[in-house]
């Protein structure tokens, strides 16, 4: 798909005021209406700079963002969400049964010993070592995180629908933005990662999942959506349906 090639991330309208962010390891969505920002995830706690610039490169500033969604709270999407909050106002949602997870209550993180496992493939010690400089070691909660309402729209720019895709962690969420016919899947469905080598729609590896991730196909090949924008890898313009066929015939990496 085309973007707007920038420092350290591309940007691809979606259309709807819809807007994906690609990072090098990571991705979130900005979701504009009128002057109102959501946004959907956050990157690693060392991609601020990225952040903020593509929060100014769709035309708005960090004042204007009226939420922060999180599909699930693994320190590659909490990156800003304490500084939105604490500088901002600005309030974090998560799936109810992800507040805990959070707030550390409890970690359901792939941790140094899981990737330590695994460094012997193709292209995980390359991507450890970069993803160590972006923070993921940190240890990070966000006491601010509270529960969306658990079912219809949410009462946020964009109106996104929370689509309950638990696996990945116990608390995973899916958001669709109906009017674009765009699903966020999080790490629910990806199309690439470092670690996989995989191209196209796939699960993450176990190594990286609290539990079982082929449920949340299931919820997701029921939305009405076209247009997928995952946690890992490049937005497609895929019925999500099909997205699903395709990630449940093919290994992950």
């Amino acid at each position: 798909m085309k973007g707007d090639a920038v420092p350290d991330f591309e940007i691809t309208d979606l259309g709807s005021g819809v807007s994906f962010v690609r990072g090098r390891d990571v991705n979130w969505l900005l979701v504009r209406e009128g002057t109102d920002l959501t946004v959907v995830d956050g990157g690693y706690p060392g991609y601020r700079a990225a952040f903020d610039a593509s929060v100014r490169a769709v035309g708005a500033a960090l004042g204007d963002i009226r939420a922060m969604l999180l599909t699930h709270a693994h320190i590659d999407h909490m990156g800003s969400a304490n500084r939105l909050h604490e500088q901002h106002g600005v309030p974090v949602y998560v799936d109810p049964v992800e507040v805990a997870h959070a707030r550390r209550e409890r970690l359901e993180q792939a941790g140094p010993a899981d990737v330590a496992r695994v460094a012997w493939r193709p292209g995980v010690l390359p991507w450890s070592m970069r993803i160590s400089r972006a923070g993921a070691l940190r240890h990070e909660a966000i006491p601010s995180a509270q529960p969306f309402a658990s079912s219809g729209p949410l009462d946020v720019p964009g109106r996104p629908v929370p689509v309950a895709t638990h696996g990945h962690t116990s608390g995973h969420s899916g958001y669709l933005f109906p009017s674009a016919g765009v699903i966020a899947t999080g790490d629910a469905l990806v199309t690439g990662h470092a670690c996989t080598r995989v191209d196209g729609p796939h699960v993450l590896p176990s190594y990286f999942n609290h539990g079982d991730p082929l449920p949340a196909l299931s919820a997701l090949a029921d939305v009405d959506a076209d247009q997928i924008a995952p946690g890992h890898g490049p937005a497609r313009r895929l019925p999500i349906a099909e997205a699903v066929a395709q990630a449940r015939a093919r290994p992950a990496g």
